[in-house]
């Protein structure tokens, strides 16, 4: 005779969040970047672009959020480290967009 094989209670939903998690799609910081970048230009409505680009706008104003008080520190003169020629250079490409 066949036993029954009970679920445990929430197992399905801790399966969907790890599916959900490992099917997270991971941006690159050139992205981030850009995005922000873009909403900063207000050429378009936040929700319009977190839609376009398939994000949640609560994701969208941490990264902005980031990326503002990282530029703080820097001018502030927190040099933890110098950037390369090269990452500047990538950095005025992507302001230039």
């Amino acid at each position: 005779m066949r036993q029954k094989h009970e679920a445990k209670p929430g197992s399905a939903e801790k399966t969907v969040r790890d599916i959900r998690r490992a099917t997270r799609r991971r941006h690159s910081s050139e992205e981030k970047i850009r995005i922000v970048l873009e909403g900063l230009r207000g050429e378009e409505s936040i929700a319009e672009l977190c839609r376009r680009e398939g994000l949640n706008q609560n994701v969208y104003y941490r990264w902005s959020k980031d990326f503002l008080e990282a530029g703080k520190k820097r001018l502030a003169g927190d040099t933890a480290r110098d950037a390369t020629s090269d990452e500047v250079k990538d950095i005025v490409l992507i302001l230039h967009r």
